[in-house]
């Protein structure tokens, strides 16, 4: 019926398969077909499952059944009940206990309708009641009872109250003669929803390995669950295990991207790589973050030109921002890939929106490459006036190198004396110390005999 499909429905949103446990002899729609309800009840009160075999085999119980003035009561609602006119069906039956069904057994049926009526209703509570009563009264059949105790669990569950559902389902399956997998995960979930989280795992884990074992494919939110868990506790090998499961079974890229994550947890960076880029390829990466993140690997794998290629399109689109961060990134990388014009495009503009110096240091490295050593040595002055770097030794060596370049070799001189303060620079710093001494010393002499040489091209 179109409330049993929405009761799945709802409890959907715990990750757990429902199991709508409301009772054969409760779901008139479920009846044979032409089948009087009172013959039914009167030959059995509920249909026993091919698992269900704890209560099968019992002799010295007495079989109850419904005498005529209650079946005619249970008739009188069965019709309204298929015919969903909830409302006529529950003024019918809630009138039966106290004129027509009057006996233990009677009343446990009647109860088991208006569980079924209440919850088609919408009024959960009222029909955990009714339940409740079909559990306490001495005559309910005991597969019955047990059976209950499940979907009172499921309703507590719609409820969120997961503590009287974990309590319902743990007494269902101390009375159950076989446990299946879904309770076990419903059991699961309510232990994850109370923070019992070992209990949790452990039920959901017994679920995947009955399920595994018997040649079947574990439901998908089995493994959504078992590897939150797992998540949580930080055991990422597991948790890598277990998208590998999900991908093979259930292949989302959003798996793949999870999956690049949790290598990035483990220091993996090859495989992170390989799981990024697979989400990237068809569009499941669509965050600025997630991009820059993907750029970053493919620059560490030392494959610049892919990190630039990645950061370009996602500016085009409107995903990474153009912002003085991200184009200083993209700039980057276009420079390792040796691609300057690209590079110079980009440091410029990125420059223009940055009042911090590194991205003027990246670009007079540029124009350094590119020839142009007259903005080289004006953007390295911009980017030591603005301050702010991270090797202000490396502007004084682009600078010095510039000026070296314009013939300029006392400034250049004085560009590497500041480098080589710093140990870093300071061998090559020198170096390029001497060879200004020794190159401008020997241009003074030429020019001393005669010869007309380049001036310092001041910039």
């Amino acid at each position: 019926m179109v409330k049993i499909n929405r009761l799945a429905d709802s409890v959907a949103r715990f990750g757990i398969p429902i199991v709508v446990a409301l009772m054969v002899n409760a779901v008139p729609s479920l009846l044979p077909v032409n089948t009087p309800l009172l013959g039914y009840l009167s030959a059995r009160a509920y249909a026993v499952d091919k698992e269900d075999r704890k209560y099968a085999d019992v002799e010295t119980r007495r079989r109850h059944s419904v005498g005529q003035v209650c079946g005619k009561k249970l008739e009188e609602a069965q019709p309204l009940i298929e015919a969903e006119r909830w409302a006529q069906a529950q003024t019918v039956l809630e009138s039966a206990p106290a004129k027509a069904c009057q006996s233990s057994y009677e009343k446990s049926q009647v109860w088991n309708f208006l569980g079924y009526v209440y919850y088609s209703r919408d009024r959960f509570r009222d029909a955990i009641n009714a339940y409740n009563k079909v559990i306490a009264e001495p005559e309910t059949d005991e597969q019955l009872k047990t059976n209950t105790r499940y979907t009172v669990a499921q309703l507590y569950f719609m409820l969120e109250d997961y503590a009287n559902a974990a309590k319902y389902l743990e007494q269902w399956m101390r009375e159950s003669d076989a446990v299946g997998v879904d309770g076990k995960v419903l059991l699961a979930q309510a232990y994850y929803q109370l923070n019992r989280k070992n209990d949790a795992l452990r039920y959901v884990e017994q679920a995947i390995g009955e399920s595994e074992k018997n040649g079947k494919t574990p439901k998908e939110n089995w493994w959504g669950l078992q590897r939150v868990i797992y998540y949580e506790k930080k055991d990422y090998r597991q948790v890598v295990a277990i998208l590998k499961k999900m991908i093979k079974h259930y292949p989302k890229y959003s798996y793949w991207r999870q999956l690049g994550g949790m290598y990035g947890e483990l220091d993996q960076d090859l495989n992170q790589l390989v799981a990024m880029e697979v989400s990237y390829l068809v569009g499941n990466l669509n965050k600025e973050q997630e991009l820059r993140g993907l750029a970053s690997l493919f620059i560490g794998a030392e494959a610049p030109y892919l990190a630039a290629k990645v950061l370009d399109k996602g500016v085009k689109d409107g995903v990474v921002a153009a912002n003085a961060k991200n184009l200083e990134m993209l700039g980057q990388a276009w420079q390792l890939a040796q691609e300057s014009k690209r590079a110079l495009t980009v440091f410029e503009k990125a420059s223009s929106l940055s009042d911090k110096g590194e991205i003027s240091a990246r670009l007079a490295s540029v124009y350094l490459d590119l020839g142009e050593d007259g903005k080289a040595v004006r953007s390295a002055r911009t980017a030591l006036n603005k301050g702010g770097l991270k090797r202000s030794d490396l502007a004084y060596m682009v600078l010095g190198s510039a000026q070296l370049n314009l013939h300029c070799y006392a400034d250049a001189r004085r560009a590497f004396v500041e480098a080589a303060k710093d140990q870093r620079s300071a061998r090559y710093a020198n170096q390029w110390i001497e060879y200004a001494d020794r190159e401008g010393d020997r241009r003074d002499r030429l020019r001393e005999s005669g010869a007309k040489l380049a001036a310092c091209q001041k910039a």
